[in-house]
This record gives structure tokens, sequence and C-alpha cells, in this order.
């Protein structure tokens, strides 16, 4: 179940699926770069103005899940306007800036997003636009994004899955309950 905390702005409220810390790995494959596994947390936070702050760390992980180099680090700021419609402004440290406008599917947990404007710096890889997907799926965060450039149309480059990170004190909450013994718990 999900909980809309008290101190979240109204507007807001259709992207409460996102807030928390994140988990998880996926797969990165686009042409002219070395195809890999990685490893990937973000975040989705809230100060109770109208917007959610948003930070993604990915890394190249080695064939035993052990993070090997930074791959992708970006961050920025989510929206939602009075039709349900979904705006995010995002910088990634290889020097891109993007504008994505999307919007929330109709009674489920998702958003399709795709960008409306780049800029980026002359040291920058070509890059021309994107498309992403975030579902909220049995608990879980999964997304899939689209990428493209002057000489690649867009097509899949990343995707991963993640769990929610739950802090100790959250723990605590949901083992308040149990028997002092617990051993109760596991009959």
């Amino acid at each position: 179940m999900i909980e809309i905390p008290s101190d979240l702005h109204p507007d807001i409220a259709p992207l409460v699926f996102l807030l928390g810390d994140w988990a998880g790995a996926g797969v990165f494959d686009f042409p002219g770069a070395e195809k890999c596994n990685f490893g990937q947390e973000v975040t989705f936070r809230h100060d109770g103005r109208p917007f959610l702050e948003y930070t993604s760390h990915t890394w190249v992980l080695d064939g035993d899940g052990n993070k090997v180099r930074p791959l992708e680090s970006e961050s920025g700021f989510w929206r939602v306007d009075g039709d349900r419609k979904v705006e995010v402004v995002m910088t990634r440290d290889s020097g891109v800036i993007e504008i994505w406008y999307g919007e929330l599917a109709e009674n489920k947990p998702q958003i399709d997003l795709a960008t409306d404007a780049v800029a980026r710096i002359a040291s920058a890889d070509e890059y021309s636009g994107g498309k992403r997907l975030f579902g909220y799926v049995k608990g879980d965060l999964m997304w899939v994004g689209e990428k493209a450039t002057p000489s690649v149309p867009l097509r899949p480059y990343m995707s991963a899955h993640l769990k929610k990170v739950v802090s100790p004190a959250e723990w605590i909450k949901d083992i308040k309950d149990l028997p002092d013994d617990g051993i109760a718990f596991f009959k």
C-alpha cells in the first residue's frame, strides 16, 4: 500500500508511488558503447513544495555484481500539472540538460515521458532525444529508456528493476506487533 505523506504538496500526489530510495540493477546497450549490466540507486524526495527532487546514480557491474566504475548520474525535478501531465527538468553528468513531458496512465502508477528539449555542452556525447517509461509493479519500480542521436534512431538503451530501500525505522514499524519471543512469527 502506498501512503501519502501529510506534508506532500497536493499537486504531486499522483507521483507518490515514486517517493523514496530505490536500488537495483539493469542492462545498458547502445551502439558505440560497451554493453553491460549496471547497478542503480534512485531517490525521489519532496520538501512540501509542488515538485519531487530526483537523483540517480548508475555504475557498471562486473560478472559478480561488484561496482567497476560510474556509468551515468542525473538529477532533476518532477512536477504534475492540473491535467495529470508530467513535467521533468533533468541534468546529466555528461553535460546534457533535458526537458521531458509526459503523462500519467489512467488507473495505474505508470508514467510515459519524451524529451521536448535537449541542450548539451560541446564535449558531451551526441544526443538528440529520448523516451522513458516508469511503472510501479508489485511494489517495485521498473523503467526503460530509449535514446536517439543524429546517427542512431530512437532505440531502447537502458532498463532497470528497482526495489524500495527500507530504513531500519520502517522495519521497526512492521515488527512491533510481533510477540516478544518472535517464535509465533515462524509458526
